[in-house]
């Protein structure tokens, strides 16, 4: 059997994060139980524009830190938006008969959205930071494989400044996507619910939350006195104890980390292996 071959693309900017740490566990998670011949290798985007190359199997595109918008003309983000446009290009010449699978988290699926030019990505008026309910849309989101195993609403962690909304749907077909899921309904607050989900085609799908989050990790991270102490002036008490609670029920974070992005790996795979199922 041949080595499947991952490119995890770092966008935190060298800063120390969770999400990495969360993207290597399910890695190894999925090498351990399903797939020995898994190999991964991480790229440095932003501090030192290291970018992959068309010869792994699959992408993973992390969250990351700033804005998705003051990084327009610059190098790194110049060569990420060429290699999302040189993987479509792969994906999209059907004399590769091998595709290309990426997923894209919270920072890397605004960034995608803007490359393109599928909807609007802008400063919310407040900071969204906690765990939430993600609403799928019927007869998309509610049939996406990634989703198997989760009920409607599921559980996401969501920590941002910006969001992606005014999806064109027509675009988005034409690449022949889908908008998948939607944040929250807030009936008494009258804006427009932002895009948690978006599957851009067949062979790239990517989340405005962090899926990749695990519930033990960021409860130890959140009970750190320093972290606990800024969540509550930042947030208040009540977010903070939320969470909390949130992370201890087994149907809500802990679900969605053993779902969704291992769904992806094991469905890229299962693809992989049959390269006609997809095309």
């Amino acid at each position: 059997m041949s080595t499947l071959k991952i490119a995890v693309l770092d966008l935190n900017e060298g800063m120390k994060n969770e999400g990495m740490r969360c993207i290597r566990e399910i890695l190894e998670r999925v090498q351990s139980s399903h797939c020995k011949n898994l190999t991964w290798e991480e790229f440095e985007v932003r501090k030192s524009i290291q970018i992959p190359s068309l010869d792994f199997d699959i992408y993973i595109s992390s969250g990351g830190p700033g804005s998705p918008l003051e990084s327009k003309n610059t190098a790194w983000e110049n060569s990420y938006f060429n290699w999302l446009n040189t993987v479509n290009q792969w994906n999209n010449d059907s004399s590769n008969a091998r595709k290309k699978y990426v997923f894209l988290i919270c920072h890397s699926f605004q960034l995608a959205c803007r490359c393109f030019g599928i909807a609007e990505v802008i400063k919310r008026k407040s900071t969204s930071f906690g765990i939430f309910p993600i609403h799928m849309l019927k007869h998309h989101g509610a049939i996406d494989m990634i989703f198997n195993g989760l009920q409607d609403p599921f559980f996401g962690v969501d920590s941002r400044d910006y969001q992606v909304i005014q999806p064109d749907k027509k675009k988005v077909q034409e690449m022949g996507g889908e908008i998948l899921c939607i944040e929250k309904e807030r009936p008494h607050i009258p804006l427009e619910r932002a895009v948690m989900a978006i599957r851009f085609n067949p062979y790239m799908v990517g989340t405005q939350f962090h899926p990749e989050a695990d519930a033990s990790g960021m409860s130890m991270y959140l009970m750190q006195d320093d972290k606990k102490k800024h969540v509550i002036e930042n947030h208040g008490l009540e977010k903070w104890e939320s969470m909390i609670e949130h992370l201890n029920d087994p149907d809500k974070i802990s679900l969605t980390n053993s779902q969704i992005l291992p769904n992806f790996i094991m469905q890229s795979i299962a693809a992989l292996n049959n390269p006609y199922s997809l095309s």
